[in-house]
Order: structure tokens, then sequence, then C-alpha cells
């Protein structure tokens, strides 16, 4: 039973209400505190975080004093000539505008009043070539996080994924796995491990996983720490089952809490922040593309709420992101002798690494397997594919690994066994065993042995760009990229596409307000994070190109009800 009534039949009431503990609606919680409005923080689940909490964590923001810090200064009118070749006349200029002009000065305000820090990386290329395209400077990426500064709050941070997490629950950066995988390789590996090791069972004498959060889990940890220390209050296990509207006006929401339904009145806006379409299936069916996987990389609470509500009923418009309804990744799964399913986004570990090609059933590649994760599966899709096959060899496997095969080959037999990957002595025989052509795969491999010599490849440009050769071998010449496939025996593994985010979703203006299906603003409703379509409009310009318009659109929200437009 709800609670006693205020005026007008709400059970109580806040200036802003945000629906949604993601990066973005933390971001705009912690922003309408710094406004002075009074701000409710209602969350579906028990944890904070959402799907920033699994990523790296990483903001691509333009422009700021961060870049300058770190010696590489960037501008925000290359950034916007950058942006204007990559999505070109897709639209969303407005919102595209707005996200440059604040960007700086939303970090800017946000690290000088809070816990949350970011460093510019000086080395995280765009992911695509083109005028105004940067190497290093706009990819943010938040500091190492102490999680015992939490104290009780520490388990309320949603934890990584398990496949990227080692002796249950320990962190490992990208700089540091390679001491971790050869800690008797030298000294500096050998101190390295023991100070990860030993830090962690100190942890988890006290704690069910590590405290020394890094990427995404740190972000979240900065936000929540911040927001406690502003003493917003956050009600977990309390989704939104409706919106409440008066003369047209978003005036609150319907939230079922622990106590059960509350109607809240919100005298300055409700933000929508809860993590996009996910695992909402009518969504899925209406936006995404018949070959993406059924299941998704977002938590399972994530299940389009916000976006189905809205429409439902307070009448928004959805958009469909334009040239995708989604950012894609491909993925390989593992099923667990538990019956539990293992999946591994193959980010930039092995994709990119010389020696390796993706083919499908015709056995012919169709792709430049080294560009982003996102434009690797909209390759599969405009190729019809809604499954493909990564190829290497032995000498790849052992240097590399694949997946969740690990550098040195470790897990190869057991992952064989499970089935996780084939191998054969043969180029036919490994055909026969995935079930493609077998003369495709020995064409499509013979070609690629072919560019490796010449270091050049004339199909799909594999190692032209300055983001191939960043996430390359840069000790294989002539091309970091590219590499024979021809030490028996050979190995394949499936991966499929799958979404880590959605990039369609509510249609907003500059300032976040939702918009109807006529162009007009929905007076008291605000949308951030993927919730809100994306600025660049089914494109992928960079790493964090979904945490930090995020971030600075929860920042604009939050400005925009406050009145500080």
């Amino acid at each position: 039973m709800a609670g006693p009534q205020t005026q007008g039949g709400f059970d109580e009431e806040t200036d802003l209400l945000v629906i949604g503990a993601g990066a973005g609606g933390m971001t705009a919680a912690l922003t309408g505190a710094l406004r002075g409005m009074s701000v409710l923080l209602c969350e579906k689940t028990g944890m904070v975080g959402g799907t920033t909490a699994t990523s790296g964590g990483t903001a691509w923001i333009p422009g700021t004093e961060l870049s300058r810090q770190a010696g590489v200064p960037d501008s925000v009118d290359e950034a916007a000539q950058f942006l204007r070749h990559v999505v070109g006349n897709r639209g969303g200029d407005a919102q595209r505008a707005a996200f440059l002009a604040s960007g700086a000065e939303a970090i800017a305000e946000i690290m000088a009043n809070s816990e949350v820090r970011f460093i510019a990386a000086t080395a995280h290329p765009d992911y695509l070539d083109g005028p105004g395209s940067a190497f290093g400077g706009r990819a943010l990426a938040p500091v190492q996080f102490d999680g015992r500064r939490l104290g009780t709050d520490f388990d309320r941070v949603r934890p990584p994924r398990d496949v990227f997490m080692g002796l249950g629950g320990m962190m490992v950066g990208r700089a540091e796995l390679g001491a971790l995988l050869s800690p008797l390789a030298s000294l500096g590996n050998l101190r390295t491990t023991l100070r990860l090791v030993l830090g962690h069972f100190r942890d988890r004498l006290g704690h069910r996983r590590g405290t020394r959060l890094l990427m995404g889990n740190a972000l979240v940890g900065q936000l929540l720490l911040s927001l406690r220390q502003r003493k917003v209050p956050i009600r977990f296990d309390s989704p939104m089952v409706d919106l409440i509207r008066q003369d047209g006006h978003v005036t609150g929401a319907v939230i079922d809490t622990p106590q059960g339904l509350r109607r809240i009145r919100a005298r300055r806006g409700v933000v929508l922040a809860t993590g996009g379409i996910g695992w909402n299936k009518a969504l899925r069916e209406r936006l995404f593309p018949r070959q993406i996987a059924a299941f998704s990389q977002a938590p399972a609470g994530n299940t389009g709420d916000g976006i189905a509500i809205a429409e439902t009923s307070a009448g928004a418009a959805v958009d469909n992101g334009c040239d995708s309804a989604g950012l894609w990744m491909p993925c390989s799964t593992l099923t667990n002798p538990d019956g539990t399913q293992s999946v591994w986004p193959h980010i930039l570990l092995d994709r990119a690494k010389p020696g390796l090609i993706a083919v499908g059933p015709d056995g012919r590649r169709f792709v430049n397997e080294t560009d982003s994760y996102h434009d690797f599966c909209m390759g599969m899709i405009r190729a019809g594919l809604h499954e493909a096959w990564l190829v290497v060899d032995s000498r790849f496997i052992k240097r590399y690994g694949l997946g969740l095969v690990l550098p040195g080959g470790r897990g190869l037999r057991r992952l064989l066994r499970a089935g996780y990957l084939q191998q054969a002595e043969t180029l036919v025989g490994l055909a026969a065993a995935i079930g493609i052509d077998a003369k495709g795969l020995e064409a499509s491999v013979a070609q690629n042995n072919r560019f490796a010599a010449s270091g050049r490849d004339e199909a799909f440009g594999r190692g032209a760009s300055a983001m191939n050769r960043f996430n390359g071998d840069p000790g294989h010449q002539p091309n970091p990229c590219i590499g024979p496939i021809a030490q028996a025996p050979f190995y394949a593994l499936r991966v499929v596409p799958v979404d880590l985010a959605g990039a369609g979703g509510l249609r907003c203006d500059e300032n976040g307000g939702v918009l109807d299906a006529a162009g007009q603003r929905i007076e008291g409703l605000y949308a951030c994070g993927n919730d809100a379509a994306t600025i660049f409009r089914g494109t992928y310009p960079g790493p964090g190109t979904t945490i930090g318009p995020a971030m600075v659109f929860g920042w604009r929200v939050a400005n925009h009800a406050a009145g500080h437009t």
C-alpha cells in the first residue's frame, strides 16, 4: 500500500526524479544536487552501474583540459570536423553541437565537485580516420578507485563480467595482463604479479571480490561515493512502472518500491536513464536486424522500461538510431557444465593481431577484421551473416590466444573438449568441422598469406587506419595487423553479433528533453544514456562514445531542469 498522499494525489515530492543508476543517471543526479535541487534516484535492481559497470569506462569527450594536461591537446573544432565526416547528413546536428559545446565544462565541473577522476589517454585513437580525427586526448579513462572507501556500499557496485576477472574477482588492467601471464619473464613482471595477487588476497579476507576497481567499475564507484557525500537518496529495488501526466506535462512517476507503489511528484522533471533497449523483446524485434543474437550484453535488469513506458504513457517518439538501432560486438560463447553461458566480447586482444581472418559460410572474408567491434558486426549485418568464424593457426594461438584461450595456449585443451573452438590439421578438415566451404576457406587463407608478405590488404584495407595499427602487434612487420596462417594445426572460433548498447531510443532535443511524434517537447520528461537515441546516428566514432554523451547529457539535463540553460 502507498503511504499518505500529498496534495494532488502524490505520496512524496522531489525536484528531480532520476530513474536508473548508470553513468548517465548518476551524473544527472549529482549535477542536480550541485544545482541545489532535491533529488531522488531510483534504481530497478539492488546495484548501481548498469552497463557502465561492465564496460571499459572510457568517456569520449573532445576538447577537455585533461587532453592538454596529458600533452595531447584536443580541439572541439577538429572534433566537429571529424563528426561531420563520420556522421554526414544523417541528422542530429543540434544535439552533437550541444555535446561538443558542453563536454569540457561538464567534466571540469564534475571533477572539481566530486570524487570522479579521469585522465586523457595519450594513445587511444578514434575508431575511424578522417579530417579532424585524433590519436589521443579524446578518450578519458577513469583512474583506479579503492572500493573500500564505499564501506558497505561496495557490494552495491555491479561487478564486471566473470570472464574479465581472475582469482575469483580480481580486476586486471590491459597493461598488467602481460605480467600476470608471464610472471617469471622479468623482475618487473614478478613485482607486478606479487603486488596484484597479494593485494587481492588481502581484499578477499573481508570482501567477496577485489576492491581495486578499474575501468567502468572505477567510474561507478566514484559516482556512487560522490552521491553519498552529497546525501542524494538512492532507492534500490524500485523500478518505475508508469509516468504521471497532468495537462500534457509529465509531473511524476509511479515507483514500485519494496514498501509498495509510490506516486512521486517531480517538480522539475523526470529523467529516464534505465539502460536502453537491452533485453526488451518487443523493442528488439521491432528495431534490431534479424542477425543479432537473442541475448544482450546489458545487465538482465535492463528491459527497456524507460523507452517502453515513455512511448505508451507519454506519447514519446522512438528513434531507430538511423544507421543502426544498436551498437554491436562480436562475441564467442561457452556453455559451462552448470548450464550457464560465458560470453567473451572480442574487443581488441585477438581480432587486430596478425594471422587471423574472419569468414562466413562460404569461407570468404567479408570485413576488415581489425576495425572496431561495431564496424566488424556491421560488416556481418551487411553480408547477411548471423555467425562468422575467426580462423588462426597454432602460431597465433601460442602468441596471442583466441577469445577464452589465453596467450600461450592456456586453456586450449579444456576449451577444445567443451566445443568452444575447433581444431584440424588441414584447412579442408577445419572447414568440414565447422560446416563451411573448404575451397572458399583455402582461397581466403592463400590470399591472406599473399597480403601478409606484401603488407597490404588489397581486399579490405586491414592495418591501414591508425586504430588498426594501434591494436595490432607493433613488433610484426611489414603490417602489424596481417600475418600468415600456415602452421598446423588450424583453429576456428564461432562469433555472433551481440548488442552492447542501444543506439535507437527516445528522440530528444539538445537539452535531453524527450520529444513526441510531432517533434514537440514533452514538458517535464528527460532522457540520457542509452534511453536517448544516439547523437551519432548509428555510427561509432571512437572509444567511449556511449559513456561520454551519457554523462554530458546527464549534466545538461540537470542544468536545464534547474533553469541553468
